[in-house]
C-alpha cells in the first residue's frame, strides 16, 4: 500500500521506498536524506497545503508538494 509523501497525514510516519525520476532533483532529494528505508514524519503543512515540513533523520526539511510527490513511501 505505497503512496507518495504529498499524501501523508499530519503527524503520520512513513518509510521511504523510492525516490522517483532522474536528474538533479532526484539526486538532491537523496542527498537531503530521503533514501530508501528512511523514516519520515509530516510535522506541518502550510495553510494552502504547500510547502510541507517533514522530519527526516532528525532534521526538519521543507518540500513543495510536487517534490514530495516524487517520493514513494509505506505507512508505519
Amino acid at each position: 500500500m505505497a503512496f507518495n509523501l504529498s499524501q501523508l497525514e499530519l503527524g503520520a510516519r512513513a518509510r521511504v521506498t523510492l525516490v522517483g525520476g532522474t536528474g538533479p532533483l532526484a539526486l538532491r532529494l537523496l542527498e537531503m536524506g530521503f533514501t530508501p528505508g528512511t523514516v519520515v514524519v509530516l510535522i506541518k503543512r502550510a495553510p494552502f497545503g504547500d510547502p510541507l515540513e517533514l522530519q527526516v533523520r532528525g532534521c526538519h526539511v521543507s518540500l513543495r508538494k510536487a517534490e514530495a510527490a516524487r517520493i514513494e513511501a509505506v505507512p508505519l
